[in-house]
């Protein structure tokens, strides 16, 4: 895939996260939904594939799940600078999106985190502080559900896809009733999913 991207294209692609940064209470994975709409319904910067696989790789690879944003400014800067096909040549435009991209979704939320933080603890025992923080975790719910109903839209049927929404709901069952620890989880899917069950 490849597109021409201008210098206020790029700008637009940094105020886009910046505004996002901000919006993202439960993490950056709950803004995902939108950024499929800005990303690739609208500014068709990236492919449908693209969106699902860097949110899948970033996922499944070890750290934080922000990176998604990176895999999303990297695929944009790939795209700009002529594709895969172009090699290297792609690359300083790839790294661009990835600084842009990064620097847009945590530079808003990691000051106002600092500054929220360390006023909640100042105020820990005020009753608002406490009714916010209950407040906030049905918000973050919906958030994550709607990002996992834009991530199963390209499963399929449902007829085809059941082993999948069976394997959800055991899973949200097994994290809501028991105590065990999430990796056995991860792995159990990864195991499903290498021999070909899911």
């Amino acid at each position: 895939m490849t597109i021409t991207l201008t210098a206020a294209d790029w700008l637009a692609l940094l105020s886009h996260f910046l505004s996002l940064s901000l919006l993202a209470v439960g993490g950056a994975i709950t803004t995902a939904p939108d950024m499929h709409r800005y990303l690739v319904t609208q500014q068709h910067w990236i492919s449908d594939s693209q969106f699902t696989s860097s949110i899948a790789l970033a996922q499944s690879a070890p750290g934080p799940n922000v990176l998604f944003i990176a895999l999303f400014g990297w695929n944009i800067g790939m795209n700009a600078g002529g594709g895969v096909v172009a090699g290297v040549h792609a690359w300083p435009a790839a790294a661009l999106g990835v600084l842009l991209a990064m620097i847009g979704i945590l530079v808003p939320s990691t000051t106002l985190t600092l500054a929220a933080a360390r006023w909640g603890h100042q105020n820990r025992g005020l009753r608002s502080v406490r009714a916010f923080k209950q407040g906030m975790a049905p918000i973050v719910i919906a958030l994550l559900v709607s990002t996992g109903w834009i991530l199963s839209a390209n499963l399929g049927t449902a007829a085809r896809s059941w082993p999948l929404w069976l394997l959800t709901i055991a899973t949200a069952l097994l994290v809501w009733r028991t105590r065990l620890h999430m990796l056995w989880l991860l792995g159990a899917g990864g195991l499903l999913g290498w021999l070909g069950w899911v």
